[in-house]
Protein backbone atom coordinates (compact mmCIF):
# COMPACT_ATOMS: atom_id res chain seq x y z
CA UNK A 1 0.00 0.00 0.00
CA UNK A 2 1.04 3.81 -0.99
CA UNK A 3 1.83 5.84 1.87
CA UNK A 4 0.07 9.49 2.15
CA UNK A 5 2.25 12.22 1.07
CA UNK A 6 2.02 14.32 4.17
CA UNK A 7 2.72 18.49 3.38
CA UNK A 8 3.04 21.18 5.91
CA UNK A 9 1.16 24.12 6.41
CA UNK A 10 0.32 27.15 8.17
CA UNK A 11 -3.44 28.82 8.05
CA UNK A 12 -4.03 32.36 9.71
CA UNK A 13 -7.43 32.67 10.77
CA UNK A 14 -9.19 35.63 12.32
CA UNK A 15 -12.44 35.53 14.93
CA UNK A 16 -15.17 37.84 14.81
CA UNK A 17 -14.05 40.50 18.28
CA UNK A 18 -17.31 40.90 19.17
CA UNK A 19 -18.16 37.53 20.32
CA UNK A 20 -18.04 36.89 24.01
CA UNK A 21 -14.38 35.67 24.95
CA UNK A 22 -16.08 31.43 25.25
CA UNK A 23 -17.24 31.94 22.00
CA UNK A 24 -13.95 32.73 20.66
CA UNK A 25 -12.33 30.12 22.55
CA UNK A 26 -14.97 27.31 21.66
CA UNK A 27 -14.35 28.71 17.76
CA UNK A 28 -10.79 28.69 18.01
CA UNK A 29 -11.22 24.96 19.65
CA UNK A 30 -13.19 23.42 16.73
CA UNK A 31 -11.05 24.45 14.65
CA UNK A 32 -7.45 23.20 16.24
CA UNK A 33 -9.50 19.84 16.69
CA UNK A 34 -10.70 19.10 13.37
CA UNK A 35 -6.64 19.95 12.29
CA UNK A 36 -5.68 17.37 14.93
CA UNK A 37 -8.09 15.20 13.30
CA UNK A 38 -6.83 15.16 9.81
CA UNK A 39 -3.29 15.75 10.91
CA UNK A 40 -0.60 16.69 13.20
CA UNK A 41 -0.81 20.19 15.41
CA UNK A 42 2.93 21.16 15.19
CA UNK A 43 2.05 24.91 16.86
CA UNK A 44 -0.53 27.08 17.86
CA UNK A 45 0.11 30.94 17.98
CA UNK A 46 -2.66 32.97 19.58
CA UNK A 47 -1.46 36.82 18.33
CA UNK A 48 -4.74 37.58 20.45
CA UNK A 49 -7.11 41.20 20.00
CA UNK A 50 -5.83 42.84 16.87
CA UNK A 51 -7.22 46.14 14.86
CA UNK A 52 -7.90 45.07 11.34
CA UNK A 53 -6.11 47.13 8.90
CA UNK A 54 -9.81 47.57 6.67
CA UNK A 55 -13.19 46.52 8.16
CA UNK A 56 -14.43 43.35 7.10
CA UNK A 57 -18.18 43.36 7.53
CA UNK A 58 -18.71 46.52 9.50
CA UNK A 59 -15.88 44.71 12.02
CA UNK A 60 -12.56 46.36 12.93
CA UNK A 61 -11.19 44.37 15.33
CA UNK A 62 -10.58 40.58 15.47
CA UNK A 63 -8.75 37.32 17.01
CA UNK A 64 -5.71 36.35 15.31
CA UNK A 65 -4.77 32.63 15.35
CA UNK A 66 -1.80 30.82 13.12
CA UNK A 67 -1.81 27.21 13.19
CA UNK A 68 0.92 25.45 12.17
CA UNK A 69 0.44 21.82 10.34
CA UNK A 70 0.92 19.17 8.61
CA UNK A 71 -2.10 16.83 6.86
CA UNK A 72 -2.52 15.32 3.73
CA UNK A 73 -2.82 17.11 0.45
CA UNK A 74 -6.59 16.73 0.33
CA UNK A 75 -7.48 18.52 3.57
CA UNK A 76 -6.84 21.80 2.86
CA UNK A 77 -9.64 21.65 1.01
CA UNK A 78 -11.99 20.95 3.43
CA UNK A 79 -10.64 23.32 5.71
CA UNK A 80 -11.22 26.16 3.85
CA UNK A 81 -14.77 25.06 3.53
CA UNK A 82 -15.56 24.95 7.06
CA UNK A 83 -13.95 28.02 7.58
CA UNK A 84 -16.31 29.57 4.86
CA UNK A 85 -19.80 28.26 6.30
CA UNK A 86 -18.78 29.57 9.93
CA UNK A 87 -20.28 33.34 10.34
CA UNK A 88 -17.47 33.75 13.28
CA UNK A 89 -14.44 33.93 11.00
CA UNK A 90 -13.89 36.72 8.99
CA UNK A 91 -10.66 35.73 7.11
CA UNK A 92 -7.96 33.33 6.54
CA UNK A 93 -5.48 31.88 4.66
CA UNK A 94 -3.96 28.68 4.06
CA UNK A 95 -0.46 28.39 2.51
CA UNK A 96 1.68 24.92 1.86
CA UNK A 97 5.02 25.54 3.41
CA UNK A 98 8.20 24.95 0.99
CA UNK A 99 10.18 21.87 2.30
CA UNK A 100 13.26 23.42 3.18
Amino acid sequence: MAEKMLNSYETIFIVDATLEEEAVTKVKEKFTSLIAANGTVNNIDEWGKRRLAYEINDKTEGYYYLVDFTADGKFPKELDRQFRINENILRTIIIRKDEE
